[in-house]
């Protein structure tokens, strides 16, 4: 099974230009949608979570046509948008079998074992009969990840789904959507370089509503090596190497500024090879520094 997106295109009546000719396909497994706010992600999302209409262009999850099967895609579909509302007062126990019914579970035996079980998974069973307006931002995440896997999902997408979490909150977090991925698609949509990093094997950037760069992380980070270089300078001279050079990011290291740049060959004496990792793949994509063709390589 794959997922299938071709020429998606949305402008929304303001006149902003949210996707432009998205094409990429998705397999089975974790996949990172990375973008800056604004890069088109969310409109992406909830065009595939058939919340919104794309005004051209084709998706299709195997056999199903998204853009024109609605019904069918909800159906297999399991939706962690970055903002989800819940009744604070209602128990996580209840609230899930009440979803459970709405998905369709109607036999009160199964409701009971899928919801334990769902709770098991995202370790929430101690906490099944509390409040939810008492659950921790990490905990709510999980309840949500708990409501998407409803109805044995074969696409989920996850909006920005550890943005605000603790270090333990995240790790936990990546824990769970790894074990997830393993058997059906997930699609991990986020700004968090780190995140992955840590958990996909697949992924695209995107940026002003266009896929920019798409493959193999560490495949995509390997063809950037012997490209991307690193110096220490004064902050004074910050601004002239913005200028002579392209700067993919810059730091401050034991009071001086580290600044990475790439570039085909060493840009002046004094810089030193550095070993690329995937946030100078980001920085220097969405600065228009590289670009990847369907079959080539980063160049």
């Amino acid at each position: 099974m794959e997922l299938r997106i071709e020429n998606l295109s949305k402008r929304y009546p303001n006149g902003t230009q949210a996707l432009q000719n998205v094409s990429v396909n998705i397999p089975v497994g974790m996949f990172g949608l990375l973008g800056p706010n604004g890069a088109g992600k969310s409109t992406l999302m909830r065009t595939l979570a058939t919340l919104q209409e794309a005004d051209s262009g084709r998706a299709t999850l195997g056999d199903i046509d998204i853009l024109r099967q609605k019904d069918a895609v909800r159906r297999v579909l399991g939706y962690l948008p970055q903002e989800f509302g819940l009744y604070p007062k209602v128990s996580a126990e209840d609230l899930l079998t009440h979803l459970a019914t709405l998905k369709g579970i109607t036999s009160a035996k199964e409701r009971k074992e899928v919801v334990r079980a769902l709770l098991q998974q995202t370790n929430l069973s101690e906490h099944r009969r509390k409040a939810l307006g008492s659950f921790s931002g990490g905990m709510k995440q999980r309840f949500g990840i708990a409501q998407a896997l409803l109805g044995n999902p074969r696409l989920i997408i996850v909006d920005e789904p550890t943005a605000g979490l603790d270090p333990e909150e995240r790790v936990r977090f990546h824990n769970l959507l790894s074990a997830i991925g393993e058997n059906i698609i997930v699609i991990l949509s986020t700004h968090i370089v780190s995140d992955v990093t840590d958990l996909c094997q697949a992924m695209a950037i995107i940026h002003q509503g266009q896929v920019r760069i798409a493959g193999n992380p560490s495949q995509l980070v390997e063809e950037l090596r012997g490209k991307v270089w690193q110096k220490s300078i004064t902050h004074a001279d910050l601004a002239t190497y913005q200028e002579r050079f392209q700067l993919v990011s810059m730091r401050l290291f034991a009071g001086r500024t580290l600044v990475r740049v790439f570039g085909q060959q060493e840009p002046e004496p004094g810089f030193e090879p550095a070993l690329p990792d995937l946030e100078d793949l980001y920085f220097a994509t969405i600065k228009g520094f590289i670009h990847r063709s369907a079959t080539g390589p980063v160049n």
